[in-house]
């Protein structure tokens, strides 16, 4: 049986221990702690005793702010979401350029090694509107440009000028 350690009223980073809470399933004790922003949260023991947990996720946060307050090139497109790609409620970027992880050359077609199969795809505004299997390469494509003919195009030509400022940069 191994020796329980007692962390209660320790303190590691923002974190202060109240009380344990349970166990994880591999074992672990899980703590509850009061971060110095304020929250509460239930965090492993050994996460805590290496100090790889050190606040509530406030600690990141704040060092991102601070990152974001410094960097020049992140505030030269601060309220220009349109730079990122994003325009009506959909990433136009993902479809005047490819992934570097894409294989089958066509973006949003992917071949699909359990079934033996190639995936169309397509999200268009946070949501899922072609998913479907097909046994030839270029029954996937077919549907896939379908779709964004569908969706696609008529955003693609609405937001043109952005479309080629991004193939620029």
């Amino acid at each position: 049986m191994t020796k329980q350690i007692d962390m209660t009223g320790r303190r590691i980073g923002r974190l202060t221990v109240l009380a344990a809470a349970g166990r994880m399933k591999n074992g672990n004790r899980r703590w509850l702690c009061r971060c110095d922003c304020g929250n509460e949260v239930t965090v492993d023991g050994y996460a805590l005793r290496v100090g790889s947990v050190k606040s509530c996720g406030c600690l990141r946060r704040d060092a991102s702010k601070q990152t974001a307050r410094t960097n020049p090139a992140f505030l030269a497109n601060v309220g220009n979401a349109a730079l990122w790609g994003t325009v009506a409620g959909t990433n136009l970027r993902t479809f005047v350029s490819m992934r570097a992880t894409n294989r089958s050359g066509v973006t949003g077609v992917s071949y699909d090694n359990t079934s033996g199969k190639w995936i169309a795809r397509l999200y268009f505004r946070g949501r899922l509107v072609l998913n479907k299997s097909f046994w030839r390469f270029d029954e996937a494509v077919q549907a896939r440009r379908l779709a964004e003919k569908h969706y696609v195009t008529p955003l693609l030509e609405r937001y043109e000028p952005l479309v080629k400022q991004w193939g620029t940069q």
